[in-house]
């Protein structure tokens, strides 16, 4: 028969190997002054003892939790009651500014490497911000309004589950507990020292939030209240500890100055003795210096704006600047903007240039709005006399539709310069294919159907238009070849209109030489006559 001593050590052995691993459900901090807290991205601890979770870092994390998980639900199954309290400051460089804010939480583990460092509080990230796999518990103290997670405002506490949208929110406040049990508000980044409590009761699931300035009795009224089932939240062991985070900008310092917390049971009071003390806050003084100096720089910064656009919109009206005078007006249709032909050329780079020729460049285009391909001629002219009848006939020719005659689309004037445009043909013109050693070489058959093309196109110009065209200028580099090996006239930058049998006059010499019919005169007077290809 097993001795009563021996009884005695086999059952506080059991008791020790039950109990093994299990974390005292209770601690009590007053300052932090050689606490080991399990510590992650810019928290730390100060020589004064405060738990520093953020300082003035821009896009930084801080978090800070107890070492050892604490039992919440024991092996029956039912989720445990907790309580905690804890002091905090939150220490803005500017009054007026804030950032994200901080949050207690209760998590299933310490490693929180995915959140990110902005309005998620340094909890969630925008892929798992509202999953339930998070298995997290946070009472946030947030200090900017987030439209996405549906905040109150922009200094306000609330209960957060698995998600920053919060199950209840509240102002920051405290109930004074007068007779008439009047709300006073509280600044989150005020700087000053608060105290807030968070106590769960497991039977009934009720959360309770309160706070109130420290030092002050805690308020019978809580600040919120809420029922929360827990049951399918907390796990068996959890961690407990803060989070923080700063943003991009207007980054504060959050601090904690002391810390309490207990499972089924009442955590213990803090002994306001033995807080550290907050550091010096120098916000009261920052926003006169701040006037003195951003007032002329964001006068100075308007003015370069102002000048900046300025000078923009009057670049780009002389960029685009066109000429157009009441006259052009019936011609609407078939003028192009100036800046649609810059564009459709990639502003007349060279890599879109198709040729050279005696009265201009000719580059490839593209039309903006409806995708068309063009060819776009820039030809020098001087304004005055005689420009107002040039643009009437090239519009009139833009009226002849056959299919061996290049379409004329239309065209843009500007000071000093006529830009004149065609479609485009993308086998060039006759000349330049004849000559090309990489194309394939025309038989016969398809040169006499290119023949008969330009002879087709000659016969509407001159017989079948309502209007006699004289081309003046027909040879291999004015006919043009399509897609399909096809012969059209093109430029018509020498063409004069007349009336059939009319007697039109020209005080130039006009045309290539050679290329001309022998019964015309060259200049001074000429008759209508039919142009030749040689």
């Amino acid at each position: 028969m097993m001795s009563p001593i021996l009884t005695l050590f086999y059952f506080f052995l059991f008791l020790k190997i039950a109990t093994c691993g299990v974390q005292n459900n209770n601690f009590t901090f007053n300052g932090f002054g050689g606490a080991k807290l399990d510590l992650d991205g810019i928290a730390s601890i100060t020589p004064e003892g405060l738990l520093l979770l953020t300082n003035a870092t821009r896009l930084m994390t801080g978090h800070a939790f107890h070492p050892a998980p604490h039992r919440f639900k024991p092996p029956t199954g039912e989720t445990l009651s907790f309580s905690t309290t804890f002091v905090f400051a939150i220490i803005s460089e500017y009054s007026d500014f804030s950032a994200h804010g901080m949050a207690f939480l209760v998590s299933p583990t310490v490693n929180l490497s995915t959140a990110l460092p902005t309005q998620y509080l340094g909890m969630f990230n925008s892929e798992n911000n509202c999953d339930a796999a998070n298995h997290v518990l946070a009472v946030e103290l947030d200090t900017i309004k987030n439209p996405e997670f549906a905040d109150i405002n922009d200094n306000h506490v609330g209960i957060d589950v698995n998600c920053l949208k919060s199950v209840e929110s509240r102002p920051a406040g405290y109930y004074s507990g007068s007779a008439t049990d009047q709300f006073e508000s509280l600044n989150l980044h005020s700087g000053e020292p608060m105290q807030v409590w968070v106590d769960f009761a497991g039977g009934d699931m009720q959360l309770n939030v309160t706070m109130s300035p420290a030092q002050m009795p805690k308020p019978s009224r809580p600040l919120l209240s809420a029922t929360v089932d827990l049951s399918s939240v907390v796990y068996d062991q959890m961690y407990v500890g803060f989070s923080s985070a700063t943003g991009s900008s207007n980054h504060p310092s959050h601090y904690v100055l002391g810390w309490s917390f207990m499972v089924n049971g009442e955590a213990e009071s803090l002994d306001y003795r033995k807080l550290p003390q907050l550091p010096r806050s120098k916000s009261k003084r920052k926003p006169k210096h701040i006037v003195v100096w951003m007032l002329p720089v964001a006068i100075f910064t308007f003015a370069l704006i102002v000048a900046a656009t300025v000078i923009l919109v009057v670049g780009r009206r002389i960029k685009y600047a066109e000429v157009l005078e009441d006259w052009e007006q019936e011609y609407g249709p078939h003028r192009f903007s100036y800046k649609e032909l810059y564009r459709a050329t990639d502003g007349f780079k060279d890599k879109e240039l198709l040729g050279v020729g005696g009265f201009g460049r000719v580059y490839r285009g593209v039309l903006p709005a409806s995708n068309i391909e063009v060819a776009v001629k820039r030809v020098s002219h001087e304004s005055g006399q005689g420009m107002k009848e040039f643009v009437a006939e090239i519009v009139s020719i833009g009226k002849l539709r056959h299919r061996n005659v290049a379409q004329h689309l239309g065209y843009c004037r500007r000071k000093g310069e006529l830009l004149l445009v065609y479609d485009y043909m993308p086998n060039g013109s006759l000349d330049k294919y004849l000559y090309d050693q990489t194309r394939p070489s025309l038989d016969w058959a398809r040169r006499f159907m290119i023949i008969k093309g330009v002879a087709s196109g000659l016969l509407y110009l001159h017989e079948d238009w309502e209007h006699v065209v004289v081309h003046r200028d027909i040879k291999a580099s004015n006919v043009l070849l399509d897609g399909e090996l096809n012969g059209k006239l093109g430029d018509f930058g020498l063409a004069r209109l007349c009336q059939h049998g009319s007697d039109p006059r020209t005080t130039r010499i006009i045309g290539t030489i050679g290329y001309l019919a022998p019964e015309g005169d060259y200049h001074e007077r000429r008759v209508c006559v039919r142009s030749v290809p040689s």
